[in-house]
């Protein structure tokens, strides 16, 4: 049965909020400091800061440009006949990168608009990727075939649950991958971004979370350099039928500062609990690694299996931006609306 519809799209993406938000507090620390500081199983709550609010991180502010990047270059295809995509999400990022505290690009002095500039919480620096913030400054383009450098950070793969929810599976992927070239050019990078794309597709299709991801195997091999990033999701799922805690599985696939872990422990996770949306995000911040986008990208996959309803409402009700990252969603679902209020959410080219 497929999941195309408001409560699987908004788990996603506020899946994907609440584990990054989940994971910021004990992003850098090792996992006896996570204990000591929050007892022995962990951070298992929301912190929530000064304005009652768990903040959010660059994970959730990339994504949410990328989903209003996705939205323009469909006004853009709607009125014009044309959708280059890795271009109009690289504009996105630039408009990220203003609420960063950039200067604007003076050749690119017509995209600084959109309804998300105004949203004072965006305008947060919450320890952005040196990797994505170095190559958006570059004033290059970075592509598959002229890739910028040769990273594989996590920062490729935690903004591309988007492209999963809008576009067809192949489309996701392949549109991922692109999208993942302009700051990341290892193929293990923009690889895995684009197998998780797919993977969120999958899901939304309709197909089991386990069918899913063998699916998005079965495509990820036949691409060039796909081996890390395969090796990463088999242990994975070998590591769920295991009698490993999750502590110690979890360590065996890595701390997830690279892409190819990051999608190997968000894989575990979210089959590891594929019932029990809490206790994956659990699992997924609580390791010695990058909590944060673990926690996210788990967040996003198991937030589109079950949907928000699965997800605590206190949750759902205390992270930061929890009602621009709905609307999204739901714009996502609606894919392109004729009307003024449209346009004016999301200017074509």
């Amino acid at each position: 049965m497929s999941r195309k519809n408001q409560n699987h799209f908004r788990g996603c993406l506020i899946g994907g909020a609440i584990g990054d938000a989940l994971g910021w507090p004990v992003e850098f620390l090792k996992l006896e400091q996570i204990e000591r500081l929050y007892g022995v199983d962990g951070i298992t709550e929301l912190v929530l800061a000064s304005n009652e609010k768990a903040e959010i991180t660059d994970d959730t502010q990339m994504t949410i440009f990328t989903a209003e990047g996705l939205l323009r270059a469909e006004v853009g295809k709607r009125y014009n006949g044309v959708s280059d995509i890795p271009t109009v999400i690289y504009h996105a990022y630039q408009r990220w990168m203003l609420t960063q505290k950039y200067t604007p690009l003076k050749e690119y002095n017509w995209i600084y608009d959109g309804w998300l500039l105004n949203l004072k919480e965006l305008h947060a620096r919450r320890g952005p990727g040196n990797t994505c913030l170095s190559a958006l400054r570059s004033q290059s383009i970075g592509s598959v075939n002229e890739p910028l450098n040769n990273s594989k950070g996590c920062g490729v793969i935690m903004r591309s649950a988007p492209f999963g929810l809008l576009l067809s599976k192949s489309d996701a992927f392949d549109e991922s991958v692109k999208s993942g070239a302009l700051t990341h050019g290892h193929p293990s990078g923009y690889l895995a971004a684009g197998a998780f794309a797919y993977m969120i597709a999958a899901v939304i299709d309709g197909q089991d979370l386990k069918v899913a991801i063998e699916e998005t195997m079965s495509v990820l091999r036949k691409k060039d350099g796909s081996d890390e990033c395969m090796a990463k999701i088999h242990l994975a799922l070998d590591l769920v039928e295991s009698n490993y805690p999750d502590q110690a599985a979890i360590q065996m696939i890595g701390e997830g500062w690279v892409a190819e872990e990051t999608l190997g422990i968000a894989v575990y996770c979210a089959m590891k609990h594929r019932d029990d949306f809490k206790k994956a995000l659990i699992a997924a911040v609580n390791h010695n690694g990058d909590s944060d986008s673990t926690a996210a990208v788990t967040g996003n996959i198991l937030g589109a299996y079950l949907g928000i309803e699965a997800i605590p409402e206190n949750w759902v009700k205390n992270v930061e931006l929890s009602e621009a990252i709905i609307q999204l969603s739901d714009d996502l679902l609606s894919g392109f609306q004729e009307g003024e209020d449209w346009v004016i959410r999301y200017p074509g080219y």
